[in-house]
C-alpha cells in the first residue's frame, strides 16, 4: 500500500509541475510586451463649460494644481452624484480657508451605457472645467485602464484615485496625506499612501456568507503569495501618489481590469517606491459591479499571471528614470 501511495504521489507531483510549466509557458506567450497607451482621437479632449473643445494635458507637464482627483465610473449614473457632492463640498470648503490650495476633478467615463458623462458634466457646469472635467472613453477599457487615463490627463503634483461610489469618506484624504508626508525624504520624488479596510475586515467577515469569506482569504493568500507582501488591503480604491510616482508606475502597469491595483504595487515595490498604508472610513455601498465568483476568479488568474510574467521577463521594469 506504501508503495502505491509514494507512486500516487510523485504522479502528482509530476502532474502539478507540467501544469505550472504549462501555465508558465502561456503566460509568457500571451503577454503583451508593452502596456497599451493607445488613445482614440476622441479622448484625447476634454469638453469644457461652454461646450467647446479643449486638448488633454499630460502627465509629462508641469503640475499646474495641488491635487487631482480621479474618479474611475462605469454605469454611475446613480451613485457618481453623492460622492461628487462630497468631493467637492470639502475641496471647495478647503480652498476657501487655503486660497494657495487648487484642484481638480476628472471624472473617467469608462464606456459607461447611462447618462454617467451627462451626470459629470452637470458638475462641469456648475463649478467649470478648470476644476471638473470628464473624459469619456470610446471603449470600455477595465477600472485600471480607466484610472490610468484619467491619471495621464492629470495637472496635479499629488494624484488621488478615489471610486465613484463614495465608500470611502472624502475627508479620509488628509489621513492618507499625512500618511504620505511621513514618508518624507521621498525618493525621486515618489511615494504613495494607500486607503486600507484592513482594519475593517473583523466586522466585514460577519457580515459576509462563508463563501464570499473563502474567496476573500484565498484572495488575500494569494496577493500575498504571488505579489505584495507589505500591504494588507491592495484592493481599497482611495490611494494618493506623488505624481512622479503615479506617472512611473502607470507608465508601467499592464493589466486594466479589477487586479491593477495589485500589479501597481508590485511595480512600486520593485521600483522602492515607499509606501504607506492608512486606515481610512469605509462604508459597503450597493450596486458593485463586482460579480463575486468570476471577478475573484479572473482577479486570481491576473494574480499568477502578474507573477510569471515578471518571472520570466515577458514584462520588465525599467529601473532608469523614465523619460
Amino acid at each position: 500500500m506504501e508503495p502505491a501511495l509514494a507512486d500516487a504521489a510523485t504522479a502528482l507531483a509530476a502532474l502539478a509541475a507540467a501544469a505550472l510549466s504549462l501555465i508558465t509557458i502561456v503566460a509568457h506567450l500571451t503577454a503583451t510586451k508593452m502596456p497599451n497607451f493607445h488613445r482614440y482621437e476622441e479622448e484625447k479632449y476634454f469638453v469644457n463649460d461652454e461646450g467647446k473643445k479643449e486638448s488633454m494635458p499630460s502627465i509629462r507637464d508641469l503640475p499646474t494644481k495641488e491635487l487631482s482627483v480621479v474618479v474611475p465610473s462605469y454605469n454611475e449614473e446613480d451613485r457618481l452624484p453623492l460622492m461628487m457632492d462630497e468631493a467637492l463640498d470639502y475641496l471647495e470648503k478647503r480652498q476657501k480657508q487655503d486660497p494657495a490650495f487648487t484642484y481638480e476633478v476628472i471624472v473617467v467615463d469608462d464606456g459607461s451605457k447611462d447618462q454617467t458623462t451627462k451626470i459629470a458634466m452637470k458638475y462641469c457646469r456648475k463649478y467649470g472645467s478648470d476644476k471638473v472635467r470628464v473624459l469619456t472613453l470610446v471603449k470600455n477599457r477595465g477600472k485600471g485602464g480607466a484610472v490610468r487615463m484619467g491619471v495621464f490627463s492629470s495637472r496635479g503634483k499629488k494624484i488621488l484615485m478615489a471610486d465613484a461610489d463614495g465608500a470611502t469618506k472624502f475627508a479620509d484624504i488628509e489621513k492618507v496625506e499625512e500618511g504620505l508626508r511621513n514618508l518624507q525624504p521621498w525618493p525621486d520624488q515618489m511615494a504613495i499612501a494607500c486607503g486600507s479596510r484592513a482594519h475593517l475586515e473583523r466586522d466585514s467577515i460577519a457580515q459576509r456568507s462563508y463563501f464570499r469569506t473563502l474567496l476573500m482569504y484565498g484572495f488575500h493568500f494569494l496577493v500575498w503569495f504571488l505579489c505584495v507582501q507589505e500591504i494588507r488591503d491592495t484592493q481599497c480604491g482611495f490611494k494618493l501618489l506623488t505624481r512622479e510616482a503615479a506617472s512611473r508606475t502607470f507608465s508601467a502597469l499592464h493589466i486594466e481590469r479589477w487586479a491593477f491595483d495589485v500589479e501597481l504595487l508590485y511595480i512600486a515595490q520593485r521600483l522602492k517606491i515607499p509606501i504607506a498604508e492608512v486606515a481610512v472610513n469605509w462604508t459597503e455601498i450597493e450596486g458593485s459591479k463586482l460579480v463575486p465568483f468570476w471577478s475573484w476568479l479572473q482577479m486570481g488568474r491576473d494574480l499568477l499571471f502578474i507573477r510569471l510574467r515578471y518571472l520570466t521577463g515577458a514584462w520588465r521594469l525599467e529601473t532608469s528614470k523614465s523619460n
